[in-house]
């Protein structure tokens, strides 16, 4: 399948999805909110950011991450009360943006919800046209943190979203996971006072752990900076980026992937040849979607011995955010390294 972001779901009312929750399992819904004196109730549209909600607020934050599972394919997922109910009830919700999950603007639209969003894409300040799509419904929500309220923003306007020029995978961006985790501290401190030094101190700790996997991509530039990369579609192209690495991919391969269209025949040759000419050091290959298209640029790099490394778009299964950053760090220096 070859659709490159979340799909828009139709979502249960939300009184349907309060009929429905009895048959609903898991703890998603749970009573207890920060602003009712309990854990802090939060909504992550990934577990990429459930982790990060997590690392912040320790056994404060009660989080619910819509996709979790990594065997799961998210662009095949279906929304459910048990999801639209914990979106109902939440304090806190954090999403991509971007066009990336526009079922969660979905959802908290039709919940009526005045929780915080956080936005990622908003956060981090890559988009040109950030605050275009914005969604910010809690009175207390910081501008840093999700942007100005914009009545006029619809689930049209991520359809609309221009993704050949924007790469929506911020989540690889490892200063835009910094910036987020001092967004969620500042959320978190707004619903639960009492802790938000707490909170505040654990981001600070979260963002020292990312500044290492920094400094080991700008070691990889130092060795590396120049060298060629492709890759099935643009997942990992900011930690790329960090690591001076010069993307070769043509752009109307890159494109016709991202938004789920076929790649002409002319074009895939050319992608094909890059690599049976030699012009590719590394291939990203993205393990959780492919294509036709996809797989047979995965067997010309295996064909011309260039080196392979699989990427993810959510958690694998015994990961945190850091770990799993690592992991795709020291992969891609081994596969240089050769």
């Amino acid at each position: 399948m070859k659709k490159r972001s979340l799909p828009t779901l139709i979502v249960l009312p939300a009184a349907a999805a309060l009929v429905l929750s009895g048959c609903a399992t898991g703890d998603a819904g749970a009573t207890g909110s920060g602003s009712d004196g309990g854990a802090i109730a939060v909504v992550t549209s990934t577990n990429v950011y459930g982790d990060i909600a997590e690392t912040v607020g320790g056994d404060l934050v009660d989080v619910t991450s819509i996709i979790s599972d990594p065997s799961q394919d998210p662009h095949s997922y279906e929304a459910d009360a048990r999801t639209q109910l914990a979106v109902s009830k939440a304090d806190v919700i954090v999403e991509n943006g971007g066009g990336y999950d526009p079922f969660v603007d979905t959802m908290v639209d039709a919940s009526g919800t005045d929780a915080a969003v956080i936005n990622a894409v908003d956060v981090s300040g890559l988009d040109p046209e950030v605050g275009h799509d914005d969604h910010d419904h809690g009175d207390e929500a910081t501008d840093a943190a999700s942007g100005e309220a914009s009545d006029d923003a619809t689930t049209d306007d991520h359809a609309d979203h221009d993704h050949a020029a924007f790469n929506e995978h911020v989540f690889y961006s490892l200063p835009s996971m910094a910036a987020l985790a001092t967004a969620m501290a500042d959320e978190f401190g707004a619903v639960d006072a009492a802790n938000a030094d707490t909170f505040t101190a654990n981001a600070e700790a979260f963002g020292t752990k990312i500044a290492d996997l920094e400094a080991q991509a700008a070691s990889i530039e130092a060795a590396h900076g120049g060298e060629s990369v492709a890759y099935t579609e643009p997942v990992p192209g900011y930690l790329f980026d960090a690591m001076g690495l010069v993307n070769v991919t043509p752009d109307a391969f890159s494109e016709a992937i991202e938004e789920g269209d076929d790649v002409s025949p002319a074009v895939l040759n050319e992608t094909l040849k890059a690599f049976t000419d030699g012009q590719v050091d590394l291939l990203a290959y993205n393990e959780q979607t492919s294509s036709p298209e996809t797989e047979q640029v995965e067997q010309a790099a295996t064909d011309a011995g260039t080196a392979i490394v699989p990427v993810t778009e959510l958690l694998p299964e015994g990961e945190d955010y850091v770990s799993w950053q690592q992991s795709n760090i020291d992969a891609i220096s081994e596969a240089l390294g050769k």
